[in-house]
């Protein structure tokens, strides 16, 4: 081993996906030096820490999918993580609501879909078992799906840090280290940052919002680009969150990529009703303000965003419409919960989702992980990556093992 190398892996990106890779390489092979680059001072500052604290079940993702196969294995993996390491988590169960005739036949797929991928315990229920479970709910049929809990994913994303750390003196958690360059050498690269620079064996990207962008410093053209889209939530009064024991998601539309408005009870006692989908004018702004010319320009400029824009006109002014209307956000929840007044919601947190989107204007639904000599780039890892986190990483670890000879 070259004695001028600082780490035989680097990690770039410490959200959670990057965080439970380096924890699998770490657990597997504890005797490689392992760093994580973060160019935010704290850990899971973006996709991580914004999202809406949901252990998914895996009942939307195609069967035989590696989002489908993660979720399931990571699902697992996930609350035995958590109950071994003493992080809260709560298995409450949800339900998926149809309010109208119509949605019928897409339940009935959904019920089919959640079968096929072996999720316990599924059942379909009647209006009379909604009122039982929710008796605020309203719905002429549903699903019940007791597996899904809820968690707080940075205190996992600083449980999983912690024992890197503690696998091996040599790993290193690096935050204010925004990666910017990078030089090749016979038996290393060098990874430039924004502040100084770090000589490394192996390379794996996890940079979520920058995925792309760190992929490019690579020279690696994937066909996609991320296009990010934040998600607006609202939160309930204590009075209101009263109304709601578990979680209560709509039927979603197949045509688009998000679940639709939610009713969802967090780890800390609250619930949040949300998120809608719009398209962000900054890839890390969290406010309705936030604008940069430069991922304004990137987005559309890129052939693939119009198209998609072009296909969804309808929904996205609608969702755009939603965004800065408090009435028609509510009207959304109250097909859920109908006895929800405008007191009873107040602005809430906002998430940015990093959706990657093919040149043919097609949002990328499965996970996307592309390898280069002595690079991986994890290109789009959507929900349920946190979920998913450690079959994700163990998934990575396999892959870095055979790749890079481990």
């Amino acid at each position: 081993m070259k004695p001028n190398i600082d780490f035989d892996i680097t990690v770039i990106g410490a959200g959670i996906v990057g965080l439970a890779t380096a924890y699998q390489l770490a657990d597997t092979h504890p005797k490689l030096r392992i760093g994580i680059l973060e160019k935010e001072e704290g850990l899971a500052q973006h996709q991580t820490g914004h999202n809406s604290g949901v252990v998914h079940s895996g009942l939307y993702y195609k069967p035989g999918s590696i989002k489908a196969k993660t979720c399931i294995a990571g699902r697992e993996a996930l609350v035995e993580f958590a109950q071994t390491h003493g992080i809260p988590i709560e298995v409450c169960g949800k339900i998926v609501v149809a309010t109208q005739d119509r949605e019928l036949a897409q339940l009935d797929r959904l019920l089919e879909n959640g079968t096929q991928n072996g999720i316990p315990d599924l059942e379909k229920i009647d209006a009379e078992r909604i009122q039982e479970l929710e008796p605020a709910c309203a719905g002429i049929a549903g699903i019940h799906v007791p597996c899904t809990g809820i968690i707080d994913f940075c205190q996992v994303a600083e449980t999983l840090a912690e024992l890197v750390l503690l696998e091996n003196p040599d790993n290193q958690v690096l935050t204010g280290q925004e990666v910017i360059g990078f030089d090749r050498h016979d038996f290393f690269v060098k990874i430039k940052t924004s502040t100084e620079a770090w000589k490394s064996r192996y390379i794996i990207n996890c940079a979520g919002l920058q995925s792309d962008r760190i992929a490019k410093l690579d020279d690696v053209d994937a066909g996609l680009r991320i296009v990010p889209f934040r998600g607006d939530y609202y939160e309930l009064s204590q009075d209101a969150a009263d109304k709601v024991r578990t979680l209560i998601y709509p039927v979603p539309d197949p045509r688009f990529p998000f679940l639709g408005v939610h009713l969802t009870r967090t780890i800390h006692g609250g619930v949040e009703c949300g998120p809608n989908a719009v398209f962000a004018f900054k890839r890390e702004g969290y406010t309705k303000s936030a604008f940069s010319w430069e991922d304004t320009w990137q987005s559309l400029a890129y052939p693939g965003t119009l198209k998609l824009f072009a296909r969804n006109m309808r929904y996205g002014i609608g969702e755009y419409t939603r965004s800065f209307s408090r009435g028609l956000f509510l009207r959304q929840v109250q097909r859920l919960v109908p006895s929800l007044t405008m007191d009873d919601i107040t602005p809430g947190k906002s998430g940015v989702r990093a959706q990657a989107v093919t040149r043919k204007g097609q949002p990328l639904d499965d996970f996307c992980i592309e390898s280069k000599q002595n690079f991986i780039h994890v290109l789009n890892a959507p929900s349920p990556a946190a979920t998913a986190c450690l079959a994700i990483g163990e998934h990575i670890c396999k892959l870095a093992t055979q790749q890079f000879r481990l």
